[in-house]
């Protein structure tokens, strides 16, 4: 059962945003993964991500919607998951991700009414702020409370668990029925 916690807007204005996105930006640790690292004996970190999420990526792609991801650890798992996604875009290292948002406008030549974002953990929050005033913003169910009381819609699953593909599929559920009930603007 999906939540959509923000009453402020109408469902009307929600499908109206979906139309909009271009782009669905993702944290990584706690939204694609579990927010577990695992380490070899060799020292060699690893993270898991779920084929659930990367087929969200796939149906989003065939809505023309494109997938980026941000977040604040440089990791080799995470460009492979990337590169076998085939994104265009993924910024590393990025500890503020608020600050960085404008970088992420330039490069991708949309608006921030074209953007969702879904994040987990404190660095998420100040972009969520911002996106939120125009676009799309998720957590998964495991979220910090923070962040789950502030985005529009709450996911029921955990990062790392489907959270992401939960996410893609309400707002392309949302495009599909944009103009069903109510005319267009």
């Amino acid at each position: 059962m999906m939540q959509v916690m923000n009453d402020k807007l109408t469902q009307y204005e929600l499908r109206k945003r979906a139309g909009r996105i271009k782009l669905l930006l993702t944290d990584n640790d706690g939204v694609l993964t579990d927010a577990g690292v695992y380490y070899s004996g060799t020292g060699e970190e690893m993270k898991r991500f779920s084929v659930r999420d990367g087929m969200g990526v796939e149906r989003l792609q065939m809505h023309r919607i494109q997938t980026a991801i941000i977040t604040g650890e440089n990791s080799d798992s995470v460009l492979r998951r990337a590169e076998k996604l085939q994104l265009r875009h993924i910024y590393l290292g990025i500890r503020d991700k608020y600050s960085h948002l404008q970088t992420i406008l330039h490069e991708t030549g949309i608006t921030i009414k074209e953007i969702a974002y879904i994040g987990d953990d404190v660095l998420d929050l100040e972009i969520i702020r911002e996106i939120s005033i125009h676009g799309l913003t998720a957590a998964p169910s495991d979220a910090m409370r923070e962040i789950r009381d502030l985005v529009h819609f709450r996911c029921v699953l955990p990062g790392g668990h489907g959270a992401f593909r939960e996410f893609a599929e309400w707002i392309l559920g949302l495009r599909n029925t944009i103009w069903l009930n109510e005319p267009p603007i």
